[in-house]
């Protein structure tokens, strides 16, 4: 008999070379049925392989990220099958899932697919699929794994087996398709009912711009018609609300070919908007103690060498700017944090004037590459809402505390409601990726993990995603259309101080090293603006809007008495228009319309004899006739309910 130990602490005991689906029926058969992929021990196993040792078993259906995994490495595999019988000769390469849904690699040799091939693709999927094919993974030696791949001259497979260590290789055989395959695999192709061919691409074999192009096609797919079907409109309304579309628009941003790729240029409302984001974060920080700094564009090499951010991102940025004087280099700044490193060096501190918060709206580059770049989401130069807090290893708990405060009273007052925290550790399998004694890494993931828990954040852990120089907590949050993005960061680090040689003056009168905590609830303005946008569509929160409102006069004889409204408006400090034009007053709401102004205030006859107002809200709501006095109370109010003062 085997022990098997489920997510939920209880162990079952079970005979030799029962199956992760053998315990799954154990639980319900209706349970049962909904299971589609299994990990034993941290290792990914098919539903069907037999379990020999006691373990810890995770059974996972599609509502599970896992489950979803495999769900779509699986319909790679199909897909793979439809294009070998749709077109002979072709050669296979790899096919992975992706955050959603799938690709597959492929040589096509002379042959090509458009869009005009897709309804064929998926009804050959679909037939497949019907068949209801068990996925099966067996052991292969490498030199029978070979033999059959250089029978098929397939060039990829080759080279990815000669990678690969004796007894480690696997097949996975469904229908009449074998690949080579690390496992990962739902019960059988019946399951996938809808799939859908999203596109083909170009894409060098395994990214190396010196390798033959292959075709890249991508797909999805799902275990109902439905989830399809929403996934697709879903896509629709991503397209509706695209920050690039929209950012155009709405005159918020542009790129130009001359100035460069992946750095915006802010147009005035966009600019006027930036400006108040950044001004409602510094007076939230001002309450919080924070001292605004100021910090140049460029440092020089030796300062990110010092910090570990030359070794990061050297080879890969920006290359260094020499100088008249030989031997000097200076860098394009790649993060702030160095020279708020230098600032706090800039004279002794005692324990007693400790913490001190650095804060400061710094532009930083990267050199992205050219196919990564998007929009306003990916950008080779972008401005961060950095700071950095300089404290003792007892007054950290509380800091990082206060600064989880601050990111939650910036997610509520721009409408980010769903989220999750993640906290980011580093990988001890890779040591070399991160800097620092492992001592210092297990005190600053100790005091992220009780920051998260005392704060009854709903978090979940992910090693590997820490930053190079410690780890953090990150916030995931879900935006309207249900896409994750990570926004907000806070970092615990204990090695720059280290390498910048940063002290304090303790109660004993030695010095001490600070500990440094790095933080961002915006990440960064151009990235933030972004999903805000596409959050939003654009119906940015009222104390956010470039423009609140808009008196539209019925004819020009009201121009006077629209003058006059509007500056009862920009009185009660309501960031106001007047459109005079000699238009239709229905032209006119049409375009206050398309410029989301969530308020239009008609005047005409009728509402200059009361000395009145008629109020129309975006979306074609009737608010009625009212005074403009009254009206500034109605946007007041309205502005409130969502910009809190930062406590």
């Amino acid at each position: 008999m085997i022990d098997i130990t489920l997510p939920d602490g209880t162990v079952k005991s079970f005979e030799n070379n029962a199956t992760p689906m053998d315990v799954a029926k154990s639980i319900s058969e209706g349970f049962a049925r909904n299971v589609i992929s299994a990990s034993f021990n941290g290792t990914t196993v098919e539903t069907h392989t037999p379990l020999t040792t006691d373990g810890a078993l995770v059974l996972y259906t599609w509502n599970d990220k896992e489950g979803k995994k495999a769900f779509w490495h699986s319909s790679a595999h199909i897909l793979a099958q439809a294009l070998e019988e749709l077109y002979p000769g072709v050669k296979l390469s790899i096919g992975p899932a992706i955050e959603n849904g799938f690709y597959y690699d492929v040589d096509l040799g002379d042959q090509t697919i458009s869009d005009k091939d897709f309804k064929t693709i998926e009804d050959k999927m679909l037939e497949i699929a019907r068949g209801k094919y068990d996925f099966s993974l067996r052991s292969v030696s490498k030199a029978d794994a070979l033999s059959l791949y250089k029978s098929q001259d397939n060039e990829y497979k080759v080279e990815l087996i000669e990678n690969l260590e004796d007894g480690t290789i696997t097949f996975c055989d469904h229908s009449t398709f074998t690949d080579l395959c690390r496992g990962g695999h739902i019960p059988n192709t019946s399951i996938i009912k809808a799939v859908k061919v999203m596109s083909v691409a170009g894409a060098y074999w395994r990214g190396d711009e010196k390798n033959k192009q292959l075709t890249r096609v991508y797909g999805i797919s799902f275990p109902k018609q439905k989830d399809l079907t929403e996934y697709l409109h879903l896509l629709e309304e991503a397209k509706k609300r695209d920050h690039r579309k929209l950012g155009r628009e709405l005159e918020l941003f542009t790129f130009s070919a001359k100035v460069g790729q992946g750095l915006p240029l802010w147009l005035p409302k966009g600019a006027a908007l930036r400006e108040r984001l950044e001004d409602f974060l510094k007076k939230a920080q001002k309450k919080a103690g924070y001292q605004m700094v100021v910090t140049p564009h460029i440092g020089q090499k030796e300062l990110y060498v010092t910090s570990g951010h030359y070794e990061k991102y050297g080879a890969d940025s920006f290359q260094p700017i020499l100088t008249p004087n030989e031997g000097e280099e200076f860098l394009l700044k790649p993060m702030n944090c160095p020279h708020h490193c230098e600032i706090y060096n800039a004279k002794p501190f005692s324990y007693k004037e400790l913490p001190i918060r650095y804060a400061e709206f710094g532009t930083v580059y990267r050199y992205e590459q050219s196919g990564e770049l998007h929009g306003l989401t990916r950008v080779r130069g972008f401005t961060q809402d950095d700071a950095h807090i300089f404290c003792t290893p007892d007054q950290l708990d509380k800091e990082f505390k206060d600064v989880i405060d601050l990111v939650l009273y910036v997610f509520g007052s721009l409408g980010f409601e769903n989220f999750k925290a993640q906290v980011s550790l580093r990988d001890p399998n890779t040591p070399e990726k991160y800097i620092g004694s492992d001592e210092n890494w297990e005190k600053a993931e100790a005091a992220i993990l009780n920051a998260a828990i005392d704060k009854g954040l709903d978090y979940v852990v992910e090693t590997g995603e820490a930053a190079f120089y410690g780890p953090k907590l990150d916030f995931m949050v879900k935006d309207a259309l249900g896409r994750n993005w990570q926004l907000g960061t806070i970092q615990v680090d204990y090695n720059l101080p280290e390498r910048f040689d940063l002290t304090y003056k303790g109660s004993d009168n030695e010095l001490h090293r600070p500990v440094m905590i790095h933080r961002a609830p915006f990440g960064s303005m151009e990235r933030f603006v972004a999903i805000l946008l596409e959050h939003t569509g654009g119906n940015f929160p009222l104390w956010l809007m470039p423009t609140q409102a808009i008196v539209l006069s019925i004819s020009e004889k009201y121009e006077k008495y629209a003058e006059k409204v509007l500056n009862v408006l920009e009185n009660n400090e309501i960031r106001a228009l007047a459109d005079n034009r000699n238009e239709t007053i229905g032209k006119k709401i049409r375009e206050a319309e398309m410029a989301k102004i969530p308020y239009m205030i008609i005047v005409g006859e009728q509402e200059e004899s009361k000395n009145m107002i008629s109020v129309r809200q975006h979306g074609g709501e009737d608010l009625g006739m009212i005074s403009a006095v009254d009206f500034a109370e109605v946007v007041e109010k309205e502005v409130k309910k969502t910009l809190k003062t930062f406590k």
